[in-house]
């Protein structure tokens, strides 16, 4: 089959769903599908090139001529259908020939009025809340989990987080866009049955009918990306082994919680954060904390590799982290917050522990019966990578093959 992916970011951009999409890319080009890339271009990017087996085009969008309205440097699609997106969508369209749309978040959006007319089947993966939430966390007011929306909830909320009238619009947009999507959309595949439930894709039959929950994936090979890097210059690390979390260092990842539970830890190993700073991230450490930033995924998997465990404790409906995923297939048990796709990955006192998120005694608790107990650790993590192993490529990549064949 010919598929066209249509991403708003897409490697050397990281992130968790960039790394989805070329993951997916390349393993479908390895089954013998033609495979493109279509995806916003950013300073220094090429307008095409070759990943892979993979061809990329990168294109300028209409509101990326207004830098002032990106709060980073990434510039991200709008909710509503962007002109110069569109134009250039419908030019590789006629290039590609997809027989097969698949989208990974709003840039569908600049491609629903040319459904018709390219006469492909479109996929739509949802890898967070972006159908009923516009700040796509389902974090109300950036503080606590969102109990349901709602309209002048949701007005307030995104106010506060894009400022009045951005938030204003972007909701607006979102939400002219929302029954376009659910009638445009051949297929919805959330990564978890929370993503399904929190956009609302369950709640009537026309909906539900078009719904098949797929997880995200990792390599089969992903545990020995740690000896491809073995050598790399060796990693700032402590010497002995620490407990370890990776991700975004923001609030609603539980940064928080995890340091005030970390330093309530009787004789605690270390700990080491990976993540990208930003500016919610604290700025002073306690004792025997180590945050190293931007490293590149092989490095990741090793410091994995010379973990205690993992500590996956979102505060937000973490859609279905794959970080969790790789500390499993390292052989290392993980502790999660009982929210989202996790509770999909840890399976409770047998890969490891799930937890209320935000409560830093339950935490602190569980981080130290797997300091204490090594024979216990050992055995969830022996559990954890037989776990992995159904979220792996070769499991999950021919469910959405089949989808695609289905259509």
């Amino acid at each position: 089959m010919r598929i066209l992916m249509l991403t708003q970011f897409y490697p050397p951009i990281l992130g968790g769903i960039e790394r989805h999409v070329q993951s997916l890319s390349a393993a479908l080009t390895q089954r013998g599908h033609q495979v493109s890339v279509f995806t916003l271009r950013h300073p220094g990017q090429l307008e095409t090139e070759m990943d892979g087996a993979v061809k990329v085009y990168r294109v300028h969008g209409t509101l990326q001529r207004f830098s002032n309205l990106f709060s980073t440097d990434r510039f991200h699609a709008p909710p509503i259908p962007d002109p110069e997106i569109m134009r250039s969508l419908q030019r590789v369209i006629q290039l590609e020939r997809p027989q097969v749309i698949h989208a990974h978040n709003w840039i569908v959006h600049s491609f629903l009025p040319l459904k018709a007319w390219s006469g492909a089947k479109l996929v739509m993966t949802l890898h967070d809340c972006e159908m009923s939430c516009v700040q796509m966390r389902y974090m109300y007011m950036d503080r606590t989990l969102c109990s349901r929306p709602g309209p002048i909830k949701c007005l307030s909320c995104a106010a506060h987080h894009y400022g009045a009238l951005k938030g204003m619009a972007t909701l607006s947009g979102n939400w002219l866009m929302r029954p376009f999507e659910q009638r445009g959309v051949d297929m919805f595949l959330p990564v978890s049955q929370a993503i399904a439930e929190v956009n609302g894709l369950l709640a009537n039959s026309s909906t539900a009918a078009k719904v098949r929950v797929i997880p995200n994936f990792i390599p089969d090979d992903a545990a020995m990306l740690a000896e491809a890097g073995a050598q790399d210059p060796p990693l700032p690390l402590p010497d002995e082994p620490f407990i370890l979390q990776v991700g975004d260092l923001v609030r609603d990842k539980g940064v928080y919680v995890l340091l005030n539970a970390y330093q309530a830890l009787s004789s605690p190993p270390p700990l080491v954060l990976i993540g990208r700073r930003t500016p919610e991230s604290p700025t002073d450490l306690p004792a025997n904390v180590t945050l190293l930033e931007s490293l590149p995924h092989r490095q990741v998997m090793r410091a994995w590799r010379r973990s205690l465990f993992g500590v996956v404790p979102s505060l937000c409906l973490d859609a279905s982290p794959t970080v969790t995923l790789e500390a499993m297939a390292c052989q290392r048990p993980v502790i999660g917050s009982r929210i989202g796709g996790i509770t999909d990955q840890v399976v409770d006192g047998e890969t490891g522990f799930l937890v209320t998120p935000g409560d830093e005694t339950a935490l602190r608790d569980a981080m130290q019966r797997l300091i204490d107990e090594p024979d216990l650790r050992r055995h969830m993590g022996v559990t954890a990578k037989e776990r992995a192993q159904t979220f792996q490529a070769s499991a999950v990549v021919g469910q959405i093959e089949k989808v695609y064949q289905s259509l």
